[in-house]
């Protein structure tokens, strides 16, 4: 099978609305294959053409919100004032409020390890990339770039995780991950 098959990009996209449909109505663990064929109406053995198991599936159909939360943390300025999120942050918080049930699925839990993990290595990159074109916040040369991005990385998608499924989905969320953050940058 040919993955840029006109044909092909349109069966994994039937199956990523599919799997992302099925999500926010329940929990990843309960989603089988059987359900999922019959949702994007395709053969079962169809999906494994494409997908090894429903983790896989849901993994790549979250890839465009994994790298939008990337690319926005990445934006941050890190030396803005303590009292107000920068934009890029109050976006990413306000993209995260208007699919949180589906982040709560893809975090929670019974959610996916392979998501969790897909987003934390992501926002690593993301941000190390940041760091080393020079937008890294000064004091912390003595650590490596890339924990340091990984320290971050892990924090935020902690924060992230907490709201979503601890039921604290104020809109002060940026506020409040700003203010934890903003101490760690010097200045």
């Amino acid at each position: 099978m040919n993955p840029d098959d006109p044909r092909a990009r349109r069966t994994r996209a039937r199956l990523k609305a599919a799997v992302l449909d099925l999500a926010t109505r329940q929990e990843l663990g309960s989603i089988t294959m059987s359900a999922l064929a019959q949702h994007a109406e395709v053969n079962r053995a169809t999906i494994y053409l494409h997908y090894p198991d429903v983790d896989a599936l849901v993994t790549d159909a979250m890839e465009d919100a994994v790298t939008a939360v990337a690319r926005a943390a990445a934006l941050c300025p890190l030396d803005a004032p303590r009292d107000r999120p920068p934009a890029p942050l109050a976006e990413l918080f306000d993209h995260v409020a208007a699919n949180a049930t589906l982040y709560e699925r893809m975090l929670g839990g019974q959610g996916s390890a392979r998501f969790a993990a897909r987003m934390r290595e992501r926002l690593t990159e993301e941000l190390t990339g940041r760091f080393a074109t020079g937008s890294r916040p000064a004091g912390f040369e003595d650590v490596p770039a890339d924990v340091h991005a990984a320290f971050l990385a892990g924090a935020l998608i902690g924060v992230i995780t907490h709201w979503v499924c601890g039921g604290r989905r104020d809109a002060a969320a940026a506020q409040s991950f700003w203010r934890l953050f903003r101490p760690l940058v010097p200045g």
